[in-house]
Parts: C-alpha cells; structure tokens; sequence
C-alpha cells in the first residue's frame, strides 16, 4: 500500500497520524526490550541492599520501572503481549541465574581468586554453605537466585496483578478518563503487592524483621516517586497504534 503524505491530509484529520513511523516490530522490540532490561538489571542490582539514612531497600529500584513501561506495552501491543512479555523477563532471569551458578562451578585463576574475585562469586551468585545458612532452604539458593526466584514469583504476581487491574479500568469504569489514571490506579494496586512479597522471599532470614518492614516503605514509596516521575511516559504511544506498514 502506498505510503500516505500527511501534509496533504486536512487539519482536522492529522490528529489521525501516527506518533511513532516505524512498523510493529520496532515497536515492539523497543518496548519489550527496555522492559527485559529494567528487570534484568533490577535483579543483578537487587544484590545489594543499600540506606539512605533510615531509608533501607535494595538498590535494585530501576526494577521499579516496569509497573509504568509495563502498561506501554499493554496499551500499544495489547494485553496478550504485555503477560508473554512478564513471563519472557522472568524466564530470562531464572536462566541467567542458573548460568551464574554454573560459572562459579568453574575453575578459577589462582590470582583472581586471591584477589577476591572467587569469594565474591561464590557470596553472590553460588551455593550458601550449610554451616553458613539458617533454614533448609537456604542451604539450597544463593542470595542471587533467591532473590531472583523472589523477583520471578513477585514480578509475576504483581505485574499480573497490574494487567489485570489496567484492563479492568480501560475497559470498564475508566475507560473514558484521562490516561494517566490507568497508570495510576493499577501502579497503586500492584506496587504494594510486590514490595511486600519480594523482601520476604528474597530476604527472610538474611536482614532482620525491622529492616524488611522499612524496606517494604522505602520501596512503596521510591516506586511511587518513579511512578509520579514517569507516568506522562504512558503518551508517548497511540492509544490506537497506526504502524508505518499500515499506512
């Protein structure tokens, strides 16, 4: 189909051209990827748990994007796209896990090891040893996959949580409200879902029962300072997506 010249359209009309020219398929690696990327580096970030004054969480908060870009992918790729998305990113970071584990099986060069290196592999990413560990199960995961297994079941949770409630709201009560709103009301259901999950499934047992609840707050409320950061990002899609290859 030939390509059609805006600048001949009438004014009334041009509100009809598209945001983005490019074809489905760039829209939706860019989308999906920069969701791939926020929760794989969340969780490699996760690592580290990190205070600003009385304020404890991890240092994965860029994970924290992905409640907003989560509903750019819904919005412009749809419902279906934005669930095999969650599931892709969560497979993706359990098959790294693994394969972090595998590295630290491997021999390493004697002076890389004397400098550390080993030992630090071994914390974040290998086996716990039992006569280090608390509880059964954490003779089992290392604090990198338990945090990731943590991330996987939370991020699963509360990003089905989120599509659920955005369409429930765009296609029921708010449909007609500004689009904002969706960002919003379903950021505000599936935030506290997933900042009360991961700390106890990543973290029991490591960090004390006071420095989980202040992690729970600290990240309830950075993960809605983001949200209050980034929610006009939900415009930077149509609503209904004219593509290049459509035209």
């Amino acid at each position: 189909m030939a390509a059609v010249d805006w600048r001949a359209v009438p004014r009334k009309l041009r509100a009809l051209e598209p945001v983005f020219t490019m074809d489905k398929t760039q829209a939706t690696i860019i989308l999906c990827g920069f969701y791939l990327f926020f929760s794989f580096a969340g969780n490699v970030a996760a690592t580290k748990v990190t205070f600003f004054g009385k304020l404890v969480m991890d240092a994965g908060f860029i994970y924290s994007l992905t409640f907003t870009w989560r509903d750019l992918i819904h919005k412009q790729l749809g419902k279906k796209a934005a669930i095999t998305t969650i599931w892709l990113a969560a497979a993706i970071n359990l098959c790294a896990a693994l394969y972090f584990q595998f590295v630290v099986v491997l021999p390493a060069e004697p002076s890389w090891a004397d400098a550390g290196g080993q030992a630090a592999w071994q914390f974040l990413f290998g086996i716990i040893s039992p006569a280090e560990a608390g509880a059964w199960w954490q003779t089992i995961f290392s604090l990198q996959l338990r945090i990731v297994l943590g991330s996987i079941i939370t991020a699963l949770i509360a990003e089905l949580v989120d599509t659920h409630v955005y369409h429930l709201w765009t296609t029921g009560i708010g449909r007609n409200r500004p689009q904002w709103s969706r960002v919003f009301v379903s950021n505000s259901i599936s935030i506290p879902v997933d900042s009360v999950l991961f700390p106890l499934i990543a973290f029991s047992g490591i960090i004390s029962a006071t420095a989980m609840r202040e992690m729970f707050y600290t990240n309830v409320m950075v993960k809605a300072i983001i949200t209050l950061l980034v929610f006009w990002t939900i415009y930077l899609v149509p609503e209904k997506p004219l593509y290049k290859g459509d035209l």
